[in-house]
C-alpha cells in the first residue's frame, strides 16, 4: 500500500497517508487564492480513516495550518481529509489533478491541466 508524509514548514504538524487519493484538484476561487497567496491550490482527497496527524493545528474556517509557522496543511471530517499537496515531503508527488474548480478565476496565461475535467465553479457530483 502507498504510503505519503508530509508536514509544515516548521515540522511542528506532520501528517500520514495510506493509499491512493479519491480526487485531485486544482481551485482557483478567491478563497483558495487567498489562502496560498498563489493562483491557485492543488490538493488531493483521501477518506478520513486513511488519514493520521500528530501535532497541535489551529482552524480557520474549517481548514488547519501550524500556529507556529502559519503553513496551511489540510482540513479533515467525519468524511474525508483533503491535503495541500505542496505539504508532501516527496516533489514531484507523481499525483496529476483530473479536475480543475473555478475556472472561471483561472488566470489567462495559465492554461489548463491537459485532461482535467474543467468546472466554471464548483465540482458536480
Amino acid at each position: 500500500m502507498t504510503m505519503r508524509e508530509g508536514n509544515c514548514n516548521c515540522g511542528r504538524v506532520r501528517y500520514r497517508l495510506r493509499g491512493e487519493p479519491k480526487r485531485i484538484g486544482i481551485c482557483h476561487c478567491t478563497d483558495c487564492r487567498q489562502e496560498s497567496g498563489s493562483a491557485f491550490t492543488y490538493y488531493g482527497v483521501w477518506d478520513a480513516a486513511a488519514f493520521e496527524t500528530t501535532g497541535e493545528t489551529a482552524l480557520h474556517e474549517g481548514r488547519r495550518f501550524c500556529p507556529a509557522c502559519g503553513s496551511r496543511v489540510f482540513a479533515v471530517d467525519e468524511r474525508e481529509a483533503e491535503v495541500k499537496l505542496g505539504t508532501l515531503q516527496d516533489a514531484p508527488t507523481g499525483l496529476t489533478p483530473t479536475y480543475e474548480l473555478w475556472i472561471k478565476r483561472r488566470e489567462p496565461w495559465l492554461p489548463p491541466v491537459k485532461g482535467a475535467d474543467q468546472f466554471l465553479e464548483d465540482r458536480i457530483d
